[in-house]
């Protein structure tokens, strides 16, 4: 825990002079998902505010916001822990993901699309499997998709999707073997890049949803081993 505490002691400065919850539910929010409160931690209302120079109150509204998010959990006389995610969850944000993420693909205008943004997560994702740093290639896996779910230029789906990557990184880093489940889809990512370079997006779609569907028996069997283990 010292070390998470340093780590947000350096993110004081992202606060301003404007101590928000929103603020530090944001910066909660990205140390979460970057691991360094992994799930089953319990989080310090008097270790984290000490760190991030807020008050109590503030803290505690800030896990009432992510709690409503699904990252946190509140139990009776215990505290406040990061979210353990059940196969359901998993299940679910898979459903969700296909629904959403498939719709944007299905719903593009005319090529060319502006995909910049995806070239960039690919060659991040290569970058990061090059220098065997495979929560590197999970990060620019998660880059890949939100790129994706950008192209349908809504802040809403944005906002959604958002929530639903955090909730996606907190099985992630549960699983064991980050190489097992990611390097797989540094291909299938550039493929679908590449199909939506050539302005196919019907197939381009097909891809995402079988793409999709593997992905979530991968996490699945990868998930369930560990905490089977751990059980």
């Amino acid at each position: 825990m010292a070390e998470q505490l340093t780590g947000l002691a350096d993110d004081r400065a992202l606060l301003g002079r404007t101590s928000t919850a929103e603020r530090v539910s944001d910066i909660l929010r990205s140390r979460i998902a970057e691991g360094y409160f992994p799930p089953g931690t319990r989080l310090s209302e008097d270790s984290i505010g000490g760190a991030l120079g807020v008050s109590r109150n503030t803290l505690r509204e800030s896990f009432r916001l992510l709690t409503h998010e699904r990252l946190l959990v509140h139990e009776l006389n215990r505290g406040v822990f990061v979210r353990v995610l059940t196969v359901e969850d998993v299940e679910d944000i898979y459903r969700t993901r296909s629904l959403v993420e498939c719709a944007v693909v299905r719903g593009l205008g005319e090529p060319p699309y502006p995909l910049d943004g995806l070239a960039e997560a690919v060659e991040d994702g290569r970058r990061s499997a090059r220098e065997g740093d495979w929560k590197g290639v999970g990060t620019a896996n998660i880059h890949f998709h939100r790129e994706l779910v950008a192209l349908a230029g809504s802040e809403r789906t944005d906002e959604l999707m958002r929530s639903v990557f955090a909730e996606l990184r907190l099985a992630f880093h549960v699983v064991d073997d980050p190489r097992r489940l990611h390097e797989p889809y540094i291909a299938r990512n550039a493929e679908i890049l590449a199909t939506l370079e050539s302005g196919e997006r019907e197939k381009a779609a097909r891809l995402l949803a079988v793409y999709l569907e593997n992905s979530l028996k991968r996490v699945v069997e990868v998930y369930l081993r560990r905490v089977g283990d751990e059980a």
